[in-house]
């Protein structure tokens, strides 16, 4: 199911064919639910906090002297785990609150950078092409810009985008959130890049959801 209605990508690429207009720039734009699944790093950090809890109890049942068969232990620390297995496989959702934050940014970026890749965002014919992530399970979001753009335009030009981006979509206002967003990005790339007379669309316009 989109996250997004057929009215919200129409006006999405309606923006983007707009700001391309006046300029010779690309503009491609990626919606994610989440990056990861994540189902590894929750699952490493459960073990954890299992082996730690049973550091725990072990230690505290020899404090007071409670015997504890060793097989009877080593089949609770079992079921344990493979309990909070199951509950992680049925609800992913609760996965994010076992993983750190610099691990869901990471994933993140590393997301957008394939999706940069593999949209060829990279292969414009005078490196001008940005892309503009969100990835919402991890509440991030990037501008990615090819080394054409990246040496005239500041970082913090496109941190402001960002901003806009993380912003709207905190409100859950995503479809706003883009359209500002691409045209901020449309008014850097016009400044620095504006439209030639043999100027092409190199890239579809519209927003990909994943």
């Amino acid at each position: 199911m989109k996250l997004m209605n057929e009215a919200d990508h129409k006006s999405i690429a309606e923006a983007i064919r707009d700001a391309e207009s006046r300029t010779s720039g690309e503009i491609y734009a990626v919606l994610a639910r989440r990056s990861d699944s994540y189902f590894f790093v929750a699952g490493f950090t459960v073990a954890c906090g299992i082996l730690l809890a049973a550091v725990i109890v072990a230690v505290t049942a020899h404090w007071f002297w409670y015997t504890v068969p060793l097989p009877v232990f080593g089949l609770a620390i079992l079921a344990a785990f493979l309990t909070a297995v199951l509950v992680l496989w049925l609800a992913p959702s609760i996965t994010l609150w076992l993983v750190p934050k610099r691990i869901l940014y990471r994933r993140a970026h590393l997301n957008a950078i394939q999706q940069f890749l593999a949209r060829n965002v990279h292969l414009t014919t005078e490196r001008t092409g940005i892309l503009l992530f969100v990835s919402l399970a991890e509440q991030y979001a990037e501008v990615v810009a090819d080394a054409g753009i990246n040496a005239k335009v500041r970082q913090d030009e496109w941190n402001n985008i960002v901003a806009i981006l993380t912003d709207h979509a905190d409100r859950d206002d995503l479809t706003a959130g883009f359209l500002k967003a691409i045209e901020k990005a449309g008014q850097l790339l016009e400044e620095h890049f504006p439209t030639g007379p043999d100027d092409v669309n190199e890239l579809d316009d519209h927003l990909v959801e994943l």
